[in-house]
């Protein structure tokens, strides 16, 4: 299972699209704690953050997860536009798996999808 932390609908409607085709199952969270809530109930494989989202805080989201010894093993993957360097050093410093330029993450998206379910 994924928990995405994405309320731009183009991105999610793509998300959507991907996981349904490599068979993965995807929830969206509407909001920090929603999204915090549902990674502490189902403790997804991964978590999907848009770093410039305005419903989820992605740094408060990724600070939250290193700091809960539940959550401090999930894979937490953000993407956002490569301009923004301040929040891709922020999102690292915070402890982020891994950061992608938005285009890297739609074309690798099936890759990234698929390699969560397992």
């Amino acid at each position: 299972m994924i928990i995405a932390g994405v309320s731009d609908l183009m991105l999610a409607s793509k998300i959507r699209s991907a996981a349904a085709a490599v068979g993965a199952e995807v929830r969206f969270a509407k909001g920090t704690a929603a999204l915090l809530e549902a990674a502490r109930a189902s403790t997804p494989n991964l978590v999907l953050l848009d770093l410039d989202d305005r419903l989820v805080d992605p740094l408060e989201v990724i600070a939250a997860v290193r700091s809960d010894a539940a959550l401090a093993s999930l894979r937490v993957l953000g993407f956002v536009s490569h301009v923004r360097a301040d929040r891709i050093a922020a999102a690292r410093q915070a402890g982020i798996d891994e950061v992608l330029a938005r285009s890297a993450f739609v074309e690798r998206l099936g890759e990234l999808l698929a390699g969560s379910e397992g």
